[in-house]
């Protein structure tokens, strides 16, 4: 509809104690794979429904289809991926636990262990307590590590996201919507045992994921490639390095990117950007602006990243110097999912407006910080994208 500023969000959304409990006996063993199938489509359909009554025009299937062991499902973003690429050898350690202590060098960026963060060490005793709320919810999860040669074994897992999704639209009348799926870098984010270096990983995900994005993009959807990778990776970097070392580092990533979506419809794709979205300080974070060319150099149709969260709120001002790519979109995230303070409507028409008057209205579709499932109660989740919704017709009336 034109005339209108539309509205989106980032991905996973709350999902129900029923899918949760089925995800569990799955992971068991204790639930048959028909029964399985009925309970994930029938929560696909009300999901759907839910994100189409409170009024989100782009919507998604809730990342219900990105299965994760657990009855909470945080993280599940990520580790779906584990069953969708082979050469991948389990471990019994968190993401936490998990790698090497390395140190980057001049010139040469390398990523460390996740527990080797600069923003962890630097908040160690806010880490280390239970009741600080950082971790809130966020079970202990098996990662791999790359022990061999990476594919793609996840057809038959996309095929269902895609159809469920596909379904769930054109049985409600409705058109637009969007899968989520990993970037090269995004995936690569693992030991690695088997490649010479670091790009040879990103660069075999980008190879493998092309059949993830492709069946997305046939499906008439839109694909997300989550990229928090592009952003939180600056914290795992130690030491600290230059800027512009950093930016090697991207540029290397988004020419992975480029080249495994040079075949995709270019309006069918968006890229999202976070700085890793856990309940922390975020004070290590990179600012958005050492970082924005380089992802501005994605041959995607829009760009997603963190415009409510209190890290990064202010650096809308990013877009007063630049001018977006021929024929692209922002997705501002207007509503964060780092409080549970549900933002007032009239505090999201006005972030909307802010981003409107530097870019345009025709080129702002509204959108979260990053996903809610799991990281809010499913009632304030909800709560949010009301208030998304309510707030973005504020800005219509204002900016039309």
């Amino acid at each position: 509809m034109a005339n209108k500023i539309r509205t989106t969000h980032v991905g996973s959304l709350p999902r129900t104690p029923e899918l949760l409990e089925a995800n569990q006996r799955r992971a068991a063993g204790t639930i048959e794979s028909s029964e399985f199938h009925d309970i994930l489509q029938r929560s696909v359909a009300d999901v759907v429904k839910r994100q189409l009554d409170l009024g989100i025009d782009i919507i998604n299937e809730g990342e219900y289809g990105h299965i994760t062991s657990g009855a909470v499902d945080y993280g599940a973003w990520w580790n779906y991926s584990f069953t969708r690429l082979g050469g991948l050898t389990m471990t019994d350690k968190d993401r936490w636990e998990i790698g090497d202590e390395v140190r980057s060098e001049p010139g040469k960026v390398r990523l460390s262990s996740m527990k080797d963060r600069r923003d962890r060490k630097l908040f160690a005793d806010a880490y280390n307590d239970p009741n600080s709320g950082i971790f809130t919810g966020r079970n202990k999860v098996a990662n791999p590590e790359f022990t061999g040669p990476v594919t793609y074994i996840g057809q038959d897992q996309v095929n269902a996201d895609v159809q469920l999704l596909r379904d769930a639209l054109d049985n409600a009348g409705a058109k637009d919507g969007f899968v989520a799926a990993l970037s090269p870098g995004a995936a690569a984010r693992l030991p690695n045992k088997y490649y010479d270096n670091d790009i040879d990983v990103v660069r075999a995900c980008g190879e493998a994921l092309k059949t993830e994005y492709q069946t997305i993009t046939d499906a008439g959807l839109t694909v997300q490639f989550d990229a928090p990778d592009l952003a939180e990776a600056w914290d795992s970097v130690v030491p600290e390095p230059t800027v512009e070392d950093f930016q090697a580092f991207l540029r290397e990533r988004i020419d992975v990117l480029n080249d495994s979506i040079a075949d995709l419809p270019r309006e069918q794709t968006r890229l999202h950007i976070c700085w890793g979205s856990w309940h922390g300080p975020h004070v290590t974070d990179v600012p958005f602006k050492d970082i924005i060319d380089e992802i501005l150099r994605a041959k995607v149709g829009g760009f997603s990243f963190e415009g409510a969260s209190p890290r990064h709120a202010h650096e809308w001002r990013v877009w007063q110097n630049r001018d977006l790519p021929e024929n692209t979109v922002i997705y501002p995230g207007v509503v964060s999912h780092s409080t549970n303070a549900v933002e007032h409507p009239r505090l999201v028409a006005d972030r909307i407006i802010q981003f409107a008057e530097l870019v345009g209205p025709d080129k702002v579709i509204a959108s979260t910080d990053c996903g809610l499932g799991g990281r809010l109660h499913h009632q304030i989740a909800w709560a949010k994208l009301q208030s998304l919704v309510e707030g973005a017709d504020i800005a219509t009336k204002e900016l039309f």
